[in-house]
């Protein structure tokens, strides 16, 4: 006990000095130099790898939580303690995790990073791990997010817990062992989390301060229980969170998300069903759990079902109907509103997450001081959230930077992080980067054109074209779907990072390009950052009814290889947009056209018949490298990432699709460029 007191006076007094050092270099605010960055980066690892306030954790398990409709959550909380194992008695903040990934899944993570040692022997190996000589690079990433800081924030962070802060994490209604029918973000699980922070601040061991904490599920529970104000809620730190459910992952651009959809809702299924063993053998088991369990055992499947098989539009079920209706309950939960959000907000996504569509527009939209919210962007999958982190030049862990966020605002610790960058950015092409904003303040859109004349840098593609600043001669391209979008980028974003493990795929489209349209610029003479949202205007000719389009947006490297940066995709009958919600530049065209994606605004094609396609890009940053070209490529399909749902593939009866070039309706993306690229 003494050398542990001692330990913890030696690692305060470091922290002191270095806060000081820290406070110094942030004076001058925000756009800090590398060194001053690393040296605040180094404060915040040592303040939260250190010794602890407190040396133990003690759980309370399975705690009972009931919510206003007499619903049954069940909590495990997790106390900071002394020595001898007993919580401590002083009242602190609150963290909360609400997940449906069942709370003891969370728990078992917990107690492998807890055995005392393997932690610190496992985080090296995890950070060094490198296959990319194999061709798994994308394998190695894996390991790094769990020492990126993954594994504790899924979980539960014991430096965090000993360091004076209470965690609880909830089953969400329906999952777990909770009671209820498991809504999947409805309006009733929204209010489920703020309930939950009310109760927490009314807790004696809580201070009536209280933050939430997480990833991915966690974190759009976060983001929603934030837009409903409860007063007890001081800060949340999201971790590649949505806001936008069905642009997202539901339905990208109309489609099915089949690439993580069904397989999601699988485990979750499954996972739910799990009983309370402990409760069973004790005699104390929930037959309101097991009724529930019984009313609905698989969640949501009946409407992927549905969306695979129904045959036509006239006889699409109403379940599979509310996914299609903005106006139905569902849809409109499932799109949150960031601009209600007025807590400190510190948000983590990745280039190539399922949720890259909602991490920046959320950001820029969630209405707080510059101070209160930050952007970090990872250039990382679903999967391998937060690999990377904590190695030299990059931000730290993802651990330690919630640490110093809940002590800034839930403690009132002055140690920094509100002078942190705005936006701290992976740039693709380059390397972490910073910038007051996101996208970049000085970016100008500008039109390049789709051009059938061949650029000579894609000879393996269907059709070699190119990207011009001027619109090219009459010709017709013609793509039809295909497989080879299987191993790509695409897919490797779509199954949230599975097939990132195979370079071959996730690094290089050129396996993929074999069956795409591809259109490419000269090579840039300089380095030229790409920043923002991307919109593609296409002149398009199907031969059905109905269609799909997939872009991707490339940066080409000398020696051929392609690599993609960005991605949209939309179904051609569902292309209505909502003016309201598009962006537009400062020339009139789209930067991020919004489409309603509903079957009341649907507009079938007329076979034969010249049809604008305005399609949106997620938002990148990149830059493209002297000789290095920027590439659009074009399918007429993204399967296995998403299929159109079973009535609108029926009507595309998977015919091919064309582009026409044509100098007075001429087809073009809508590029966000600093710099002169020589083009």
């Amino acid at each position: 006990m003494i050398r542990y007191r001692l330990a913890a006076k030696v690692a305060a007094a470091t922290t002191a000095v270095l806060t000081v050092i820290a406070g110094a270099v942030l004076a001058a605010g925000p756009g800090q130099s590398t060194p001053d960055t690393d040296t605040l980066n180094a404060q915040l690892t040592a303040t939260h790898t250190g010794p602890q306030q407190y040396p133990r954790v003690f759980i309370e398990w399975d705690v009972p939580i009931t919510m206003s409709d007499g619903t049954v959550l069940k909590a495990n909380v997790y106390h900071p303690a002394d020595a001898n194992g007993q919580p401590i008695a002083e009242p602190t903040p609150t963290i909360l995790n609400l997940t449906p990934y069942t709370k003891l899944l969370g728990n078992i993570a917990d107690s492998a990073l807890a055995v005392p040692g393997l932690s610190d022997l496992l985080m090296p190996v995890l950070a060094n791990l490198d296959f990319s000589a194999f061709g798994l690079g994308g394998l190695s990433d894996l390991g790094n997010a769990v020492s990126g800081g993954a594994g504790r924030t899924f979980a539960v962070d014991r430096q965090l817990i000993q360091s004076g802060y209470t965690q609880v994490v909830v089953d969400v209604r329906g999952t777990g062992f909770s009671q209820g029918v498991w809504q999947v973000f409805g309006d009733r699980e929204q209010q489920d989390g703020a309930e939950v922070v009310d109760w927490a601040a009314a807790q004696p061991w809580s201070n009536g301060k209280v933050g939430m904490s997480g990833i991915s599920y966690s974190a759009i529970n976060q983001m929603h229980t934030a837009e409903r104000k409860p007063a007890a809620l001081k800060a949340i730190f999201p971790i590649v969170p949505g806001s936008d459910l069905i642009r997202d992952v539901a339905a990208p651009g109309g489609a099915l998300g089949i690439g993580f959809i069904p397989e999601w809702l699988a485990a979750v299924n499954v996972t739910k069903l799990m009983p309370d063993l402990v409760a069973l053998l004790s005699g104390k088991f929930d037959g309101v759990w097991l009724k529930d369990r019984i009313k609905d055992p698989f969640t949501f499947f009946n409407v992927v079902i549905a969306a695979l098989t129904t045959p036509s539009i006239d006889e699409i079920p109403p379940y599979l109907n509310d996914i299609l209706d903005d106006e139905s309950a569902l849809r409109t939960a499932w799109v949150g509103d960031p601009s209600q959000i007025e807590v400190p907000t510190f948000i983590y996504g990745g280039w190539h997450d399922i949720f890259t569509y909602s991490s920046a527009r959320a950001f820029n939209e969630i209405n707080v001081p510059d101070s209160q919210k930050k952007l970090v962007m990872g250039n990382t999958y679903h999967v391998t959230t937060g690999a990377g982190l904590g190695r030299p030049g990059a931000p730290p862990a993802l651990d330690v930077l919630q640490r110093a966020w809940f002590d800034k605002w839930l403690k009132g610790i002055d140690n920094g992080i509100d002078g942190y960058d705005q936006v701290t950015s992976w740039q693709q092409g380059g390397g972490w980067t910073t910038s007051p904003a996101f996208p970049r303040p000085d970016a100008d859109y500008r039109r390049m054109y789709l051009n059938g004349a061949p650029s000579g840098s894609a000879p393996g593609s269907l059709r070699d074209a190119s990207l011009t600043t001027a619109p090219g001669e009459a010709d017709r391209l013609t793509v039809a779907p295909g497989l080879t979008t299987v191993c790509s980028r695409d897919t490797a974003h779509g199954t949230a990072g599975i097939v990132a493990a195979f370079d071959i795929c996730a690094e290089d489209a050129r396996i993929s390009e074999t069956n795409a349209l591809t259109f490419t610029t000269a090579p840039v003479t300089q380095p030229t950052q790409i920043s923002g949202p991307i919109a593609v205007h296409l002149n398009t000719v199907l031969d059905a009814t109905d269609g799909y389009w997939t872009v991707t947006l490339n940066d080409v490297a000398p020696d051929g290889r392609s690599q993609v940066w960005t991605t949209g995709q939309l179904t051609a009958s569902l292309r209505a947009l909502n003016e309201e919600k598009s962006t537009r530049s400062a020339n009139g065209d789209y930067t991020s056209p919004y489409p309603y994606l509903t079957l009341d605004t649907r507009q079938p094609l007329v076979p034969g018949e010249a049809t604008t396609i305005d399609l949106g890009l997620f938002a990148t940053d990149g830059v493209l490298q002297p000789g290095h070209r920027l590439r659009i490529d074009v399918f007429a399909g993204n399967f296995p990432s998403s299929i159109l749902l079973r009535p609108l593939l029926n009507e595309s009866e998977l015919r091919p699709q064309h582009i026409e070039i044509d100098p007075n309706r001429p087809s073009w993306v809508n590029i966000p460029v600093i710099g002169d690229p020589g083009w």
